[in-house]
């Protein structure tokens, strides 16, 4: 063993023992990022003493902090991480919590941030781009890489691949999702699907406000993609 290992091993054990932090871990073991203000509830502690519990978090790479517009979220720092307290949760004889969001049902279902997808469809669209092998997983910087297959599959279905290449704009990357608290997909290619949806008369877009809707259009020709 690594020298350094079991003194490292000891440093982990710690953050995660203090009940506080424990509490925040397990609260974003759902997959859903929180905000501060948010995890501080959850943990039953003052504003300021969450603060200093996440930063003991982020030291140890347990956490990391995801800004999104005006707001910092925070989300567990790796799926290794998550595999980790899953194991000490089943020891512990534990049950998980379970996310409940508070984003009206109309946003929440579908929506657009800027010029791209969001909400669960956009969630939803995410996921199956990597399902189907068209999306390959974020790098350290959050972008993603588009497969051969998938550059195909977009041109055939009306997207210029290539000149969203030549974009001064990121390609493509993950988005932290407000309602959903997971990623949807941003960046040029997410802001071409969106375009491509609403012409094709796969989702329309609501008069007064940011809300989405999914027709049985989409559901017909792509249900790859756009699943009932």
């Amino acid at each position: 063993m690594d020298a350094n290992a079991d003194t490292h091993l000891s440093r982990l054990a710690g953050a995660i023992a203090e009940p506080a932090r424990a509490r925040m871990l397990c609260c974003l073991m759902d997959g859903h990022a929180r905000t501060g203000t948010e995890l501080a509830a959850v943990a039953d502690v003052a504003a300021s003493t969450a603060s200093a519990h996440l930063s003991r978090l982020k030291e140890q790479r347990l956490v990391e902090s995801v800004a999104q517009g005006k707001h910092r979220y925070f989300r567990l720092a790796s799926t290794q991480v998550a595999a980790a307290l899953e194991s000490l949760l089943v020891v512990a004889g534990t049950p998980r919590g379970e996310f409940r969001p508070t984003t009206p049902t109309r946003l929440r279902s579908a929506r657009t941030c800027y010029d791209h997808m969001a909400g669960a469809a956009g969630v939803a669209l995410h996921d199956r781009l990597h399902e189907q092998g068209w999306l390959q997983g974020a790098s350290d910087d959050g972008d993603y890489a588009l497969t051969p297959e998938g550059a195909v599959a977009l041109e055939t279905l009306g997207i210029d691949v290539d000149a969203l290449r030549t974009s001064r704009r990121r390609f493509a990357c993950a988005c932290l999702d407000w309602s959903e608290r997971r990623p949807h997909l941003g960046g040029a290619l997410g802001a071409a699907w969106l375009q491509l949806a609403l012409r094709r008369d796969w989702v329309r877009q609501a008069l007064d406000d940011r809300a989405l809707s999914v027709t049985s259009k989409a559901q017909r020709e792509i249900p790859e993609l756009f699943k009932p």
